[in-house]
């Protein structure tokens, strides 16, 4: 099949762009189940993924929906699901057993105000720890925020090329703001695309979980005696569960494969982190009122920058100590009750004083004006 050239100017809404980037990405399997505000893709993919020869399945709930997001990725297919908070609870535990089997996916979680239904339809940033830990077990977890409708579309395709590149599922964590914002985006050719497949392995290869750091994986029927379990197994996919030594060996390898190859996962936005006075860390629709504040607090002479998230997990460490080895202050806007500000606040030690700008309920993003009366009240 001939592939779809995507170019020109479009006027998409955030989810219109995942879900355009997915197909971008080849993604050609997508199994969920309706939920506010993720729903769009949904109805998106359903429309165009038969019209690449791709299958998309509205299935009974959201533990179905990863189950077989995993089984068509082992199948071949890079696949994908996107959900909210609560779908995004269900989907936990598969989400581990496809850690624990390397299985490279990708599941969008729209975030909405929780605990439980919430504020179905209102914006939240609740999902953080959730993307990171929502599992049990030693796992790292990759995880991407974007703050705009076009980057929505480049982490999307990111989210997939960090997949298949770490055999690991990947999280895009998105939120009601940017799913349902508008804005025009300019998109390249496909072919200017760099779109990132896993690694099949040679006809005489038999160790699909070890021997190398990412190993090769290949797909249900095309040959290969493969077992894939949960369990703990050896570098065949034989389940050794009494072994102490194969257990570690394994999940050392599954930490090391993201933790070793960390600076190369993380990415950020920064701006003026070497000479501030009060530096801030944001991520997704929170940052866009930063963006404002900052050029406002600027022109009232003060010295401001700030480090944007694009990448939540792993924490981008390194940057955010920089920021902090200049910054006296650094101040966390997030629309939660300070899921941001620990792990800032474990980064930054004791030399610099750590701020929280917390915003809940009625799913109103932070404003410029709050963010500049925060910055301009920690210079006072």
């Amino acid at each position: 099949m001939k592939k779809r050239s995507v170019e020109n100017v479009y006027f998409w809404q955030g989810n219109e762009a995942c879900a355009e980037a997915a197909l971008a990405a080849d993604c050609r399997f997508f199994a969920g189940y309706p939920i506010t505000p993720a729903s769009e893709i949904a109805e998106h993919l359903a429309r165009r993924l038969p019209q690449t020869g791709g299958v998309a399945l509205q299935m009974e709930d959201e533990l179905a929906a990863i189950g077989a997001v995993v089984g068509a990725s082992w199948a071949g297919a890079k696949a994908m699901t996107a959900t909210s908070g609560p779908g995004f609870d269900l989907m936990q535990e598969t989400i581990g057993w496809a850690f624990m089997t390397e299985t490279p996916c990708v599941i969008v979680d729209v975030q909405r105000l929780g605990p439980s239904t919430g504020q179905a339809t209102k914006c939240g940033q609740g999902d953080v720890m959730q993307a990171r830990w929502g599992t049990h077990g030693d796992y790292v977890a990759i995880a991407l925020s974007p703050n705009s409708v076009r980057e929505t579309f480049d982490l999307t395709i990111r989210a997939f090329n960090l997949a298949e590149k770490y055999r690991t599922p990947v999280v895009l964590l998105t939120d009601e703001e940017i799913a349902h914002m508008r804005e025009r985006v300019t998109v390249p050719f496909l072919e200017s695309m760099e779109i990132i497949n896993r690694r099949k392995p040679k006809p005489n290869e038999k160790m699909f979980f070890g021997s190398d750091e990412v190993p090769p994986m290949p797909s249900v029927g095309e040959g290969f005696d493969v077992a894939v379990t949960g369990s703990t197994h050896d570098e065949y996919g034989i389940r050794f569960t009494s072994d102490p030594d194969v257990h570690k060996r394994l999940v050392e390898r599954l930490n090391g494969k993201i933790l070793d190859h960390a600076e190369e996962i993380v990415e950020t936005e920064t701006y003026n982190i070497s000479k501030c006075e009060v530096g801030i860390v944001c991520f997704g629709c929170t940052s866009r009122s930063v963006y404002d504040a900052v050029e406002l607090a600027e022109a009232k002479g003060h010295k401001v920058g700030y480090v944007r998230l694009k990448t939540m997990w792993p924490f981008p460490e390194k940057t955010v100590k920089q920021l902090s080895k200049t910054a006296s202050k650094i101040i966390i806007p997030e629309m939660n009750l300070k899921q941001v500000f620990y792990e800032v606040q474990r980064v930054a030690g004791d030399s610099t004083k750590v701020v929280p700008l917390n915003k809940i309920g009625g799913g109103v993003p932070i404003t410029p004006e709050e963010m500049l009366a925060k910055i301009e009240e920690e210079i006072r």
